[in-house]
């Protein structure tokens, strides 16, 4: 059918899943995956937590080198896409390489941001997105005495976590009033502030960063905007990320806060789709469009891009589910909070174990959990269900909302 074949760029997740879902999906034409990475595609989350604590601690690949031969998937590595031509049907490596495509797949991801401030450049201060800068970052991490966290994010506190359990002294510069404060509930922002508080760690909320302090090239210091230095022989920026848009917004299609496709993952160009950190898409409930930053929603939107590419278009609607591990606690989220009106705790927050339940009305929006992995479970299934139990019943720990989801989608 592609006499081309397929092209994907980008190793990470979705890039990966894209790949085997084709083949699964029946595709049985040339197929080639594209990354600027030197290592073949691998999990992303193990790299601000087991990864950074010992050198020991290898990359752990999505999938073994073999199921690409087997699968004839050819892997580029090292491999990085200059730019594309999209009537031509063709891309340009950095080594002047062309490679020609029938359809085309963009994984490209996102890379971390960086805040406007002198000092960025310095020796000891670095970002994690990839296995290149953790493998840096561990590197001086385990070097370190005094390391600076810029930013009170999933990264950050990770990152923090780790550094404290290595014995690291370690200080949080977060500019919002909370923790997580874009993506969690108020009393989660706040249990985690007293947890990493409690691990030593020296949270500064409402404080921002003022510059970045070195002496011969290499940072002794982060200051913040009120003036105050804090020593620093390793700092960490974990402010957020910026979509990796910028070849195909060269290529001419249309991008805003990532490269925008429909509900089916397919740009304005029919036959380049695109998945995972780097897109807008239009949400069915919200009916706006978001960008979403985790692995489950690229890989989610990687297996509909398959479908789409192979003719055989479904629209979109994954539930979305994030988690972060930070020291022995795991928090877990499934759904997107916007709108909510009102919030109910199921468990006791000084157990450690609780989860808090976002309504807007008397509809379920989302669940944040911490170190209760039943509630999430089941908070995934009644919302990819649409179900609804009230308030008061999720809040009520004596009503098994396990029994009542298998009750209710029994009947249904």
């Amino acid at each position: 059918m592609f006499e081309k074949g397929i092209i994907i760029i980008g190793g990470g997740h979705g890039g990966s899943q894209l790949a085997a879902s084709l083949r699964s999906e029946g595709y049985d034409g040339p197929l080639t995956l594209v990354t600027a990475e030197t290592d073949i595609p691998y999990q992303r989350p193990p790299l601000s937590k087991a990864f950074l604590k010992e050198a020991r601690h290898d990359l752990l690949p999505l999938r073994p080198e073999s199921f690409y031969e087997k699968n004839a998937i050819r892997l580029m590595l090292a491999a990085e896409v200059e730019s594309i031509d999209l009537g031509g049907r063709t891309l340009r490596l950095a080594d002047g390489a062309v490679l020609d495509f029938d359809r085309l797949a963009l994984a490209t991801g996102a890379r971390a941001r960086l805040p406007a401030v002198d000092g960025t450049h310095l020796a000891g201060v670095h970002v994690l997105r990839v296995a290149a800068e953790a493998r840096a970052l561990r590197d001086r991490l385990h070097a370190a005495e005094n390391v600076v966290v810029i930013g009170g994010g999933f990264i950050g506190l990770e990152v923090a976590a780790t550094a404290r359990l290595l014995g690291k002294t370690v200080t949080v510069l977060e500019a919002a009033d909370r923790l997580m404060g874009r993506v969690v509930a108020p009393e989660i922002s706040r249990h985690f502030l007293d947890l990493h508080r409690g691990w030593g760690t020296d949270i500064r909320l409402s404080t921002a960063v003022g510059r970045v302090v070195g002496d011969g090239g290499r940072v002794v210091a982060v200051e913040t905007a009120g003036g105050d230095s804090i020593p620093a022989d390793l700092a960490l920026m974990g402010i957020g990320v910026l979509p990796n848009v910028e070849i195909a917004a060269a290529a001419g299609l249309a991008v805003e806060n990532g490269i925008l496709v429909d509900e089916t993952m397919a740009t304005a160009t029919p036959e380049v789709v695109a998945v995972g950190d780097c897109v807008s898409f239009p949400h069915w409930e919200l009916k706006r469009r978001i960008r979403l930053e985790s692995v489950q929603n690229a890989v989610d939107q990687a297996k509909t891009a398959a479908k789409t590419l192979l003719g055989r278009p479904e629209p979109f609607h994954e539930v979305p589910w994030f988690w972060s591990d930070q020291g022995d606690v795991k928090l877990q989220m499934v759904g997107l909070p916007f709108g909510t009106t009102r919030a109910v705790i199921r468990g006791k927050v000084e157990d450690n174990r609780f989860s808090v339940f976002h309504f807007a009305g008397e509809r379920l929006l989302a669940i944040d959990s911490v170190n209760r992995a039943t509630d999430h479970m089941v908070g995934r299934r009644l919302l990819a269900a649409g179900l609804s139990p009230s308030p008061e019943i999720c809040a009520d720990e004596s009503v098994d909302l396990k029994a009542l989801v298998q009750t209710v989608t029994a009947g249904a």
